[in-house]
């Protein structure tokens, strides 16, 4: 098989990674990629949100999977456009999407289909948003209804606060993104990430991770992409498992199909362990980052033929063996650490030099993925994003992993960027 994966971030380079292992798989192709995948096949530099040139680069390569890995592509209806040409494609339609690319939207359905998440109200009107935070209690969750490259969701303790934010927001802080918003119940408990590859009909579970958004350790300051993950998740047992599977993702599937909207690809299932149960805190239309470095780096087995039966259909006859191939009951316990450029989430300071890659890399068990490098003109790497290295690690343990990545870390020279120490904390304690 030769298979195109559309992306240029930690998410996309664990997908080359682990796609490349694959018997079945001869070629790789990214678009555009970055230095860390230009090692594992082909790179294209094209914007992957342009469908014209996505659309004429799968005319070229001919590729006989297509693997959509951020939300702005999807979010474009890149998926709608390759199927149309005949390709198949891992990603759900840009209809279906709008449970990442709309707050609202996914709010809207979650509602209809009565499945678990915060009460909510949904605005486009400043008036009408100031007036609903009157009616509330505190803290307050506001999010900003569009893609804002996991910036958009802001939790503050007081009134005054939400009315700022509320204004910031609809004013012009995210564009068009933050236009129209969404302010909910704050929900106490756990958040854990659970992450379903579907044809729309079956769903396979891959074990429970967990991300670490705030910026600073001890989950402080402000939220970000995900500074580190780790997998599987103890917070969620095989109970919580199994009532996400039945008051969650059986609805929202079935409750999508009927409505003409089949979801086809991977639904990341953002939830949040409260006393209650589990309770949908988002969804996103594609595989988490970090999150999705440490599952591929944890899965033991192939992961292509399910990917391509997600594609095509006919996961509810072949389920069994898909998990067999992939190897889910013997997952290897793994960790994520990201580093980032001093910065970040604000202004990450870009341009700075990165030693060490190599050698880190060369640990047993540690792979370096690439999310925001590039190679200058003296052949030295530099940082070029806010999250640009997302340094990943097995173990026989879940402490074994944490450490093993921290080790890999420490093998990487840059002054120029930071992490947070305390990567898979509630799981230790």
């Amino acid at each position: 098989m030769k298979i195109l994966i559309l992306g240029s971030g930690g998410r996309e380079h664990a997908l080359a990674w682990k796609i490349a292992q694959s018997p079945l798989v001869d070629e790789v192709f990214s678009a555009p990629g970055n230095p860390g995948m230009d090692k594992i096949g082909p790179c294209f530099d094209l914007d992957p949100t342009d469908l014209h040139a996505v659309q004429e680069l799968a005319l070229q390569i001919t590729p006989d999977l297509i693997i959509i890995g951020p939300e702005a592509p999807l979010a474009a209806g890149a998926s709608d456009a390759l199927r149309a040409r005949g390709f198949d494609v891992f990603g759900p339609s840009q209809q279906a999407a709008q449970l990442e690319s709309s707050k609202g939207f996914a709010k809207d359905l979650m509602q209809k289909y009565g499945v678990p998440t915060a009460a909510y109200g949904r605005f486009s009107d400043l008036t009408e948003a100031l007036d609903y935070l009157e009616t509330v209690d505190g803290p307050y969750v506001i999010k900003a209804d569009g893609l804002a490259s996991g910036k958009g969701v802001v939790i503050v303790e007081s009134q005054e606060e939400a009315e700022n934010t509320v204004e910031e927001f609809m004013t012009g802080k995210f564009g068009e993104a933050s236009a129209e918003i969404v302010i909910e119940e704050f929900m106490t408990g756990e958040e854990a990430s659970i992450f379903v590859m579907t044809d729309g009909e079956g769903a396979i579970y891959l074990p429970a991770a967990q991300d670490h958004k705030r910026v600073g350790d001890g989950d402080v300051g402000p939220n970000t992409g995900g500074m580190g993950a780790y997998a599987p998740a103890p917070v969620v047992d095989a109970r919580i498992m199994e009532l996400v599977q039945t008051l969650i993702v059986e609805p929202m599937l079935s409750g999508m199909a009927e409505d003409g909207m089949p979801y086809q690809g991977v639904l990341y299932v953002g939830i949040m362990v409260t006393e209650s149960g589990p309770k949908v805190v988002e969804f996103n239309a594609r595989f988490g980052d970090p999150e999705c470095q440490a599952l591929m780096a944890g899965l033991p087995g192939d992961i292509v033929p399910a990917l391509l039966v997600c594609s095509t259909g006919g996961l509810v006859g072949s389920h069994a063996s898909l998990c067999e191939m992939m190897g889910l009951s013997d997952f290897t316990p793994s960790a994520t650490v990201v580093m980032a450029a001093e910065g970040y989430p604000d202004k990450p300071v870009k341009g700075t030099t990165i030693k060490g890659v190599d050698a880190a890399d060369a640990i047993e068990n540690v792979t370096v993925f690439h999310a925001g490098t590039d190679i200058n003109e003296k052949n030295e790497m530099i940082a070029t994003g806010g999250r640009v290295l997302g340094v990943t690690a097995t173990g026989e343990s879940l402490k074994a992993a944490i450490d093993k990545a921290y080790e890999g870390v420490a093998a990487i020279d840059w002054p120029g960027g930071f992490f947070r120490k305390d990567i898979g904390h509630r799981a230790l304690k």
